[in-house]
């Protein structure tokens, strides 16, 4: 464990070195984020996952560091171009960049004019020449003509010796660093239509010609414009104040400045200086800038993502009850699966209440008795093509005690339903059908079902496509996995998919707790877990406190209590003259308790305070309530709009520059962030999140783009 690397995260993550300490020998020794989260906070004073997550990447980050440097000094030892004062700056290099800056001069490359020219043997020359004493540039070059070389004259020799100097301008690691400031802070960052920007390129026509300063461009604009760039739409560039650029440079290189007139040689200097900024240390510097830029804007979009994900994965589940849902169609018909409280699928059937086929009364009669029969609880209505239409003609029927029906999201549910899982789950069944179940289940356990889905698919990302798709999945994935351990998964009802999120577990040891299950029947208590094949000790300490089992042999089995500290309950209970099972349905005998009497080496006041919360409301679900949401009736495609209305919608995405909400007309609406609020608004998030219920007001409809501007403001300015 590096102590330097310690107080350097320490300092930049504003943390105290024991806290990286201890968290760096955790996630070493294999613990996950939230089970050091969790479970180990004395260890980590009271870490949560974010700054976990944090420390870790940041470990990382100088693992990767001391990699590079590593190499780095072998390939130079190897050379014989490492010397003492190299090595010393190297091995004092924080970033990644500095290094590169360091070694670039050393680094094998293409051929080059300054290469060409030093094996001309006119090194020595730019020698001279660099040094800026009096001499006569044109003399001294007289001595390197050589036509074997390559050299006919004078011109010949002096333009490869200043090729020479200006890739040693280019290659200074000074000069780098402060023009590589100057870019990105003072730089500004334009956008011009490339030749053929026509047609396909006309959705970047707001970019044809377009300035801002690079250190101040939004996230999701460099997106979009990197995007435009990149399918050949739009040329990018970077330029920095001129007059600053050559400053530095000046300051650098040029000697004597501002002391009379120049010397021949410093002017010979001054022509391969600007010469090595246009055609070497600029085109690098920008190329860098737009790398850094666009960097930055792929950490927002990456955070913008997780915490949509999060929101959505911690929506409020129906929780168990006897669901129809549909997934609704035009021509192929609505298909219908009726799914009893466990989500288990009991009945299927196809209506046709639209066009081409329309039926409506026979469709009716459908609904009508599958309610009746199964003793349907709540109608779920997947929100794609015909669902609108679906959802209308359910609101006429006499449902059996006012149904209530609901609108669900079934982004991805097509993708799942065409999964290797929903095969294994439902051999016998089309797509279709699977899809339905999905969207049923959605309703009933949002993130039970989520989880079967690649994050990527569920579509609350912003530019997703474009962003390093390595660190988008690891963020993603951290997400889904603590957002699974928070809630907590039933170890006897919970897929293979749900147990494998679990904190220790993973796909294999999932696949194997459900074979267990399946031919040993439920678990009766967490020690079970131990006779589950392949599950050792490890797993079991990470797992178990995360998985849930309903009326087992031991009550704590129902709760977040650890079963390292089943012992600290049992001794309070025993303390109070009680069970354990009384202790914990008796608020009266937990008020009684002071935690500060079971203070351990093994278990500190954070620990005993999570365990007197979780005695209070044993495996408490920490999502919300639900809430029953409908759309505006009459309100059924974008022709119905009109400017002014005022509108129920439901947050389907939050992104830099606003967020979409879902009208009821198949198509979202964009809430621009200067209307999410009367007040100024730095950062959508403040104001919505995903699956948010909103009241908005249409400001403007375009039929033929397909857009909908929206406003949340109270009196918004709404064009006639």
């Amino acid at each position: 464990m590096n102590e330097l690397h310690i107080s350097k995260i320490a300092s930049e993550l504003d943390l105290k070195r024991i806290q990286i300490r201890a968290t760096a020998k955790l996630l070493d020794e294999g613990k996950t984020i939230p089970f050091i989260a969790r479970y180990r906070k004395e260890a980590t004073e009271g870490l949560d996952e974010v700054a976990i997550a944090s420390i870790r990447d940041s470990l990382e980050k100088y693992i990767e560091l001391d990699r590079r440097r590593d190499s780095i000094l072998k390939s130079l030892v190897d050379r014989g171009e490492l010397t003492p004062d190299l090595e010393k700056k190297i091995m004092a290099a924080e970033t990644i960049t500095v290094l590169e800056d360091l070694y670039l001069p050393f680094k094998p490359k293409r051929r080059t004019r300054a290469t060409v020219a030093r094996e001309q043997g006119l090194e020595p020359l730019a020698d001279r020449i660099f040094d800026q004493g009096e001499i006569d540039p044109r003399a001294e070059a007289a001595s390197f003509i050589d036509p074997e070389k390559g050299v006919g004259s004078v011109e010949e020799a002096l333009a490869g010796a200043r090729d020479i100097i200006a890739e040693r301008i280019s290659e200074d690691p000074e000069a780098r660093t402060r023009m590589r400031d100057l870019f990105l802070i003072q730089g500004t960052l334009r956008s011009k239509a490339s030749d053929g920007s026509e047609g396909e390129g006309s959705k970047y026509r707001d970019y044809a010609d377009w300035s801002e300063p690079l250190s101040k461009a939004p996230s999701h604009r460099v997106m979009a414009m990197m995007r435009g760039k990149k399918e050949g739409f739009l040329i990018l560039h970077v330029e920095p104040p001129q007059e600053k650029a050559s400053a530095i440079l000046e300051a650098l290189f040029v000697r004597n400045r501002g002391k009379g007139p120049a010397s021949p040689s410093t002017s010979e200097v001054r022509l391969a200086l600007q010469d090595g900024y246009k055609r070497l240390l600029a085109p690098s510097m920008e190329r860098e800038s737009l790398s850094a830029v666009m960097e930055r804007a792929e950490e927002r979009a990456i955070e913008v993502f997780a915490e949509n994900l999060r929101q959505l994965l911690l929506e409020p589940p129906l929780g168990e009850r006897t669901v129809l849902a549909i997934d609704p169609g035009f021509r192929t018909g609505c298909k219908l699966v009726v799914l009893d409280r466990q989500g288990s699928l009991v009945a299927k059937d196809v209506i046709y209440p639209h066009p081409p086929q329309k039926d409506v009364r026979q469709s009716a009669e459908r609904i009508l008795d599958l309610c009746k029969k199964f003793g349907v609880e709540f109608i779920a209505v997947g929100n794609g093509t015909a669902g609108r239409e679906t959802e209308e003609f359910l609101r006429v029927l006499k449902l059996p005690q006012d149904i209530p029906i609901v609108m669900v999201n079934e982004a991805g549910a097509s993708i799942y339903s065409a999964s290797k899982g929903a095969r294994d789950e439902f051999p016998n069944e089309d797509v279709t059908v699977r899809s339905a179940v999905s969207i049923g289940r959605r309703l009933m356990d949002p993130l039970a079902e989520l989880v079967k889905i690649d994050p990527k698919s569920i579509g609350v990302g912003q530019y997703q496509h474009d962003v390093n798709q390595t660190a988008l999945k690891r963020k993603l994935e951290d997400v889904v996995e603590i957002c699974v351990n928070a809630v907590g998964v039933d170890l006897n009802t919970a897929s293979k998919e749900l147990l494998s999120r679990v904190s220790g577990l993973g796909p294999k040891l999932a696949a194997s707790i459900v074979r267990h299950r399946d031919n040993h029947g439920s678990f009766r208590s967490r020690k079970d877990l131990k006779m589950v094949s392949g599950l050792g000790p490890k797993a079991f300490e990470q797992a178990a406190g995360f998985l849930r089992i309903r009326d087992g042999d031991n009550p704590l089995d129902g709760s977040a209590v650890h079963p390292e500290s089943y012992g600290i309950v049992e001794a309070m209970a025993k303390d109070l003259g009680a069970s354990v099972e009384e202790l914990m349905n008796d608020s009266a005998l937990q008020r009684r308790i002071d935690p500060k009497k079971y203070i351990s080496e093994k278990a500190g006041l954070p620990t005993l305070k999570d365990i007197l919360a979780e005695l209070s409301k044993p495996g408490r679900d920490p999502r919300r309530e639900f809430e029953v949401f409908g759309f505006t009736p009459g309100v059924e495609k974008m022709e119905d709009l009109r400017p002014g209305m005022k509108l129920s919608g439901i947050v389907t995405n939050v992104a830099a520059f606003g967020a979409f909400v879902d009208v009821g007309v198949h198509q979202d609406g964009l809430v621009h962030i200067s209307q999410l609020s009367d007040r100024f608004v730095r950062d959508p998030a403040e104001v919505v999140r995903v699956h948010q219920k909103v009241e908005v007001i249409v400001l403007d409809v375009d039929l033929d783009r397909k857009r909908i501007s929206l406003s949340m403001r109270a009196k918004p300015e709404i064009e006639p």
